[in-house]
């Protein structure tokens, strides 16, 4: 059974296996996501500022790499590259918005009420807050300084429109699958305290955001962003067409890919195994 205790016992009384099960993932989870539904507003907000400019280096680090390389290569380089601004979110604790796609909605799923739903809304509010705010200081200062030399302006361009353009309907769909592995990066990154093995998830779990084309709000607002500022693209566009559904896609994917999923298979376990008898 997925959920159950993860060092079962074998006929000696020993323990068996190494990994955590989805139980004890999901009390992570649930422990952690208790104390930020309670944290302050304030507090969650300079978190989400932090994390909405530093995921900027996988735009940033995605745009040089692809300038090393030739053509062929340069989507290649580009997803290598983009997990870095996720490396530095998640070991910082800082708070990423489609991070908690999963992490409030465990405690929502397992008491849902109005008060706790209330609490889930408000973080959710400070932390898109935050990210979108950093999101924008950082197109602002990669478009409008000189934080980079005058030749990465084009790199810089040409990704971000690849990771931009596509419309209300294709960049919902896209982001679905984004918010799905974010999500799970967090899931999976919950089940294990060593740092190394934690880089090697956030890697597994985001390049491939990249590398297939996926669209992650947060990430792609500072692309967005970077645009609108350097006058590439509108703002309306960039709003309306990228940012809007970038953010219901990646919703939909992380609450119903990861958390209803993993939260369906634990609570379910854990029924059967109170059943008397």
């Amino acid at each position: 059974m997925a959920g159950s205790k993860s060092k079962a016992k074998d006929s000696e009384g020993g323990s068996v296996g190494t990994r955590m099960s989805a139980d004890e993932i999901y009390d992570n989870i649930s422990k952690a996501a208790e104390e930020e539904l309670d944290r302050p507003a304030t507090a969650l907000v300079w978190s989400a500022l932090a994390a909405g400019m530093a995921i900027g280096f996988s735009f940033f680090a995605g745009a040089y790499l692809a300038s090393l390389v030739p053509e062929p290569w340069s989507h290649a380089a580009a997803s290598a590259a983009y997990p870095l601004g996720f490396i530095f979110v998640v070991l910082a604790r800082n708070q990423l918005f489609t991070e908690n796609t999963l992490e409030p909605i465990i405690p929502l799923l397992r008491r849902p009420s109005l008060k706790v739903l209330g609490k889930v809304l408000g973080l959710w509010g400070a932390v898109l807050a935050g990210n979108l705010l950093g999101a924008v200081v950082t197109g602002f200062l990669a478009a409008r300084t000189p934080m980079f030399r005058q030749e990465m302006s084009e790199p810089l361009l040409r990704l971000a429109r690849e990771t931009t353009d596509g419309g209300f309907l294709t960049v919902a769909w896209k982001a679905v699958f984004a918010g799905w592995l974010v999500a799970l990066m967090a899931w999976l990154v919950a089940s294990t305290h060593s740092t190394f093995a934690q880089v090697a998830l956030i890697w597994l779990t985001t390049a491939p955001i990249a590398a297939f084309g996926f669209r992650h709000s947060i990430a792609g607002a500072v692309e967005a962003f970077y645009r609108a500022f350097a006058g590439e693209a509108s703002w309306g566009t960039m709003l309306g067409e990228f940012l809007a559904p970038a953010l219901i896609g990646n919703i939909v994917g992380g609450v119903t890919l990861v958390a209803l999923l993993n939260h369906g298979q634990v609570a379910v376990g854990r029924a059967e195994h109170e059943k008397p008898g």
